[in-house]
């Protein structure tokens, strides 16, 4: 969640005239992550998050908002689309796709504990039950394909042993999706990106809330477990897994949605797949970046450093 497009108060303004959610008192820029234009917007009728999406397109925008407004309908503490007075989800603003969604209360836990970390496995996992019966379909944006493509752009600005490795990994991977585990893996819609700072605690009600669904599909909930528990369960400086706050995500996750025995091959494998998809990506923002007004760039030796860990050793699922 970065600024690319600047938006003055006057046209934020006029442009919430198409919701009834009264005049604009604040607009704040958010200079967090890396894909969207976000906002702060307070107005009468409460506090509301703006996007503008930089990336994604308006054909996709549906599922997004639609998986949101979903999931919100379910209990899922998540931000909640606001219908313009037509109904529609989304509109236009200075040329880009954007949207109103409700704000969440809150702050991210960046040092989380066990405790923490066995809220996100219930909230995952009910995120998933809820998520089942969501029929629109979108294919991974940062899936296999893509990731043929990002490779080949970051490969010229690689070292020798970091080429090696990555392409060994994605050899490694392409047999992994063709194998009779993958295909026997269940799924549906998930977030894909359900990183520390995606995640709300609100000690006042005592619960967490799911932000940034921009990268949200259809793919096995193996794979969104395996993205979650690469962020919340770690040693930030090496990489390796925590076993307490491990043990306690995985444990809180299975006890409401319990593994299949294909997820339990395929568990050390997915664990590199996340790493090596969000390796990917911070090399493909580091090294071929798009200007913003604010925007942090991340270490892409971060989880390099989590792959490489992975492959040494991954714990097999509890139970």
């Amino acid at each position: 969640m970065a600024v690319f497009t600047e938006v003055s108060t006057q046209e934020a303004s006029h442009w919430i005239e198409r919701y009834r959610v009264g005049r604009l008192l604040a607009l704040q820029g958010i200079s967090s992550g890396i894909e969207n234009t976000n906002y702060f917007l307070d107005a009468d009728a409460g506090r509301f998050v703006l996007t503008l999406f930089e990336r994604l397109s308006a054909t996709d925008l549906p599922f997004y908002l639609g998986l949101m407004k979903h999931l919100a309908q379910r209990g899922i503490a998540c931000p909640d689309p606001v219908p313009d007075q037509a109904g529609a989800l989304f509109g236009t603003l200075l040329g880009k796709p954007a949207a109103l969604v409700t704000r969440l209360p809150g702050a991210p836990c960046m040092s989380p504990q066990p405790a923490h970390c066995a809220a996100i496995g219930s909230l995952l996992a009910r995120m998933h039950q809820a998520g089942a019966d969501y029929a629109p379909r979108l294919p991974n944006p940062r899936g296999r394909t893509w990731w043929q493509r990002a490779a080949a752009e970051v490969q010229p600005f690689l070292a020798d042993a970091a080429r090696l490795l990555l392409a060994d990994e994605m050899a490694q991977q392409t047999r992994f999706a063709s194998s009779a585990e993958f295909t026997a893996l269940p799924g549906g819609a998930v977030h894909a990106d359900l990183f520390r700072d995606n995640v709300l605690f609100d000690p006042a009600q005592g619960g967490a809330g799911v932000i940034d669904f921009y990268f949200a599909c259809t793919e096995h909930w193996l794979y969104d477990l395996a993205v979650t528990v690469n962020d919340w369960c770690i040693d930030d400086d090496r990489g390796h897994f925590v076993p307490d706050p491990l043990q306690a995500l995985l444990d809180a996750y299975q006890s409401i949605r319990p593994f299949t025995p294909a997820e339990r091959i395929a568990w050390p494998r997915m664990l590199r797949a996340a790493a090596l998809r969000f390796w990917l990506s911070r090399l493909h923002d580091y090294h071929l970046p798009r200007p913003a007004q604010m925007v942090k760039a991340k270490d892409p030796a971060h989880f390099e450093r989590i792959l490489v860990s992975r492959r040494a050793h991954s714990p097999a699922l509890p139970g």
